[in-house]
């Protein structure tokens, strides 16, 4: 379920990832993920680390869409390179950077799941 106050905490969010750069291990595609889940439920959502990007983002329990499908807030896979991003307006979707946070339109995306 969605935070009622949601798209505050989403923004919030992506303003202080702007232009923080990818680094390993501190802030990278699968810790943004987390964040923007956190930020739209209110909750930390449980995930396993699994071989792949796909599999991992399966094991926190949300159910996949098609990304033509996905809205604000909701999680999705680029394919080349494999990387977890946020849906954030108008089909766009915002992704870890070397520099900050790129975007790209949701129609690059592989897979997508519904959040809240």
């Amino acid at each position: 379920m969605r935070h009622p106050d949601w798209p505050t905490g989403l923004a919030a969010l992506l303003s202080a990832a702007e232009a923080r750069a990818f680094h390993p291990g501190q802030w990278n595609c699968a810790l943004f993920a987390r964040a923007a889940v956190e930020a739209v439920t209110g909750t930390r959502p449980r995930v396993r680390v699994l071989p792949d990007l796909a599999a991992s983002a399966d094991s926190a329990g949300f159910p996949r869409i098609p990304p033509a499908f996905a809205r604000m807030g909701d999680v999705v896979l680029a394919g080349d390179p494999p990387r977890l991003g946020i849906v954030v307006d108008g089909g766009r979707a915002a992704f870890v950077g070397p520099r900050g946070l790129i975007r790209l339109p949701v129609t690059d995306c592989t897979t997508a799941w519904r959040i809240g």
